[in-house]
């Protein structure tokens, strides 16, 4: 069983989602990707086409203790769209197992209401849609069980941000310098 799900939709931005499965895989974590467009292959915001471990339908989520949200154009519409996934951040959130988006995706938390009071951040000028939220200027911020981070640039900070929630601050910085990644 997964650990973490990160979700892919048409248009997603490819170094955010793929940065967080990489990361999250070399520090030993199961990562699934997973499909919300009814099928296995996904092109990304630049066209480059991924293929997801799973379609979002035929997924059991039941033990997965992280979602994690990659931005980009479309793909973060597409996302907010999906029924299904969003009442699985409601699941998730109510129960508060850990919830993760990046760029533009932070918005979708911000308009179910769960940003409240919260530390957020997201792509820069998107900030309006973080309902509710304090926003804050750093790579990566994580509040409670919420983590958000800014865009393709902080993605690597963002997936160890993640891994330090999973795991802990040793195994994340053990991964920084494997990637040769100074913070």
């Amino acid at each position: 069983m997964s650990e973490v799900c990160v979700f892919l939709a048409d248009g997603f931005e490819e170094i955010e989602g793929l940065t967080v499965v990489d990361l999250l895989r070399r520090a030993g974590i199961e990562t699934r990707t997973v499909s919300i467009m009814g099928q296995e292959e996904i092109q990304g915001a630049h066209g480059i086409i991924v293929k997801a471990d799973s379609l979002f339908e035929n997924t059991d989520f039941s033990e997965v203790k992280m979602l994690v949200l990659p931005g980009g154009m479309p793909g973060t519409i597409h996302l907010k769209e999906h029924k299904g996934l969003e009442e699985l951040i409601l699941k998730h959130n109510e129960e508060k197992k850990y919830l993760a988006a990046i760029c533009a995706a932070p918005t979708i938390f911000g308009g179910m209401g769960i940003l409240k009071g919260k530390k957020a951040i997201c792509y820069p000028g998107m900030e309006e849609g973080l309902t509710g939220a304090e926003v804050t200027c750093q790579p990566a911020v994580t509040d409670g069980h919420i983590t958000t981070s800014r865009g393709l640039g902080t993605a690597i900070d963002f997936a160890l941000a993640l891994i330090s929630e999973l795991r802990d601050k040793e195994s994340a910085d053990t991964i920084s310098k494997q990637v040769v990644y100074e913070r």
